[in-house]
């Protein structure tokens, strides 16, 4: 950590420096009279695990895959693995699950076990599984309108049912447009007897794999660290698959898990990293780890919830091609006076705690907001929030 001096004068922080393993700080920040300050900052994103940036910058410097993930994964052992995983497909908002006819489309019905194959004819433009009033699984065809089809003489499915067509591409129709998904689509109940249904994508997790890698870094980087996605995505689905190993999706396709796009998503460089390290997933005690990465660590890894998320230095994320490994932005006090209004007019910002480790002491784990009312205290990531900010290492300015 650098040496920082005791008092910065002018509207500036006086503080004392944290440890590396966090601790209290007495940093202040007087707010100027106009209102308006920059925040300026290290990395983009929570900085637990893999820097993505720094996956690059390391890549680069001639490191392998498994030498990157043993850099941002400490004592974590690489493995591999196969099966499938279920995926929920958050962009399919309405309770049926609705596909473009194909050659070779049937039906599966999960209560039964029994798989029935569907018409291909010119007058059918769709089908679908819908739910009727009992909450039970139908299957409907669309020609000028939606008519009911009995897979093998039933009304109704015995339980939930899937599409799935071995040597085809399964085209949805979602409120946002059509998109192809490999492996089947399947209309499961939330929880049972549900009259509501949630589309979930169930396929092999290699495949999986192939369509989260380019969503969450650029296909054309370095080989080695697309395949340092490659796996530390497979293992965070499998993390996530064992999470929920019962449940009737297992992980969704949004950030609030990792991002996929199914096979439209999917990009030939990445496609080849995914092949390259087939099945490889790291494990701790025998089990997938909890693979967390971010965009950039600014330099400095930060601690998680698990022993081999560490906060250390990152020498590989400050390449010349990384635009937020440092960054400032001009802000106003309004903001935070609107979000809090009952300490009246912004005076000073107190940082009380920070996570140790890199400039200024590292990330903000608690700040107090002081007003001409009263003050407030809030976490780093809360002031990240307000602000939408890369990330809560920051420093304050006037």
């Amino acid at each position: 950590m650098r040496k920082l001096a005791t008092l910065l004068l002018g509207g500036a922080l006086a503080f004392v420096p944290a440890s590396a393993d966090g601790a209290a700080v007495d940093q202040t920040f007087t707010v100027p009279a106009g209102g308006s300050f920059t925040v300026v900052g290290h990395g983009f994103g929570h900085g637990h695990g893999m820097s993505q940036y720094g996956a690059e910058g390391a890549a680069r410097k001639g490191m392998t895959h498994e030498q990157i993930l043993r850099f941002y994964y400490p004592g974590t052992i690489m493995d591999t693995i196969g099966g499938t995983i279920r995926v929920l497909i958050s962009s399919d908002t309405t309770r049926d699950v609705v596909v473009r006819p194909s050659e070779g489309l049937a039906v599966k019905d999960l209560g039964s076990d029994a798989t029935y194959t569907l018409p291909a004819t010119s007058s059918i433009t769709a089908w679908r599984l819908n739910v009727d009033s009992a909450g039970r699984s139908i299957v409907q065809y669309k020609t000028s309108r939606w008519k009911a089809y009995r897979p093998g003489g039933r009304a109704a499915l015995v339980g939930d049912g899937e599409f799935r067509n071995t040597a085809r591409l399964l085209s949805l129709v979602t409120p946002s447009g059509t998109k192809r998904f490999r492996g089947t689509l399947r209309g499961a109940s939330p929880t049972p007897g549900s009259t509501d249904r949630d589309t979930v994508n169930v396929l092999s997790v290699n495949n999986y794999v192939k369509g989260v890698v380019p969503a969450e870094m650029p296909a054309s980087w370095s080989s080695e660290a697309v395949q340092s996605q490659a796996v530390a995505a497979r293992t965070y689905g499998l993390w996530s698959r064992q999470s929920r190993i019962d449940r009737p999706w297992q992980i969704c396709d949004t950030t609030s898990c990792q991002v996929y796009r199914g096979y439209d998503g999917e990009h030939p460089d990445s496609n080849a990293a995914v092949e390259a390290t087939m099945g490889q997933y790291l494990t701790w005690d025998g089990k997938p780890a909890f693979t967390q990465f971010s965009a950039s660590s600014g330099g400095w890894m930060s601690a998680g919830s698990v022993p081999y998320l560490v906060n250390k230095e990152d020498p590989y994320d400050g390449w010349s091609g990384n635009k937020v490994h440092d960054w400032s932005v001009k802000v106003s006090e309004t903001a935070l006076e609107r979000r809090f209004p009952g300490i009246g007019d912004l005076k000073k910002i107190q940082v009380t705690r920070r996570e140790g480790g890199g400039e200024w002491g590292g990330r903000i784990e608690s700040m107090t907001l002081v007003g001409g009312k009263a003050s407030k205290t809030i976490s780093g990531a809360e002031f990240r929030s307000i602000y939408g900010l890369r990330s809560h290492w920051v420093w304050f300015k006037a």
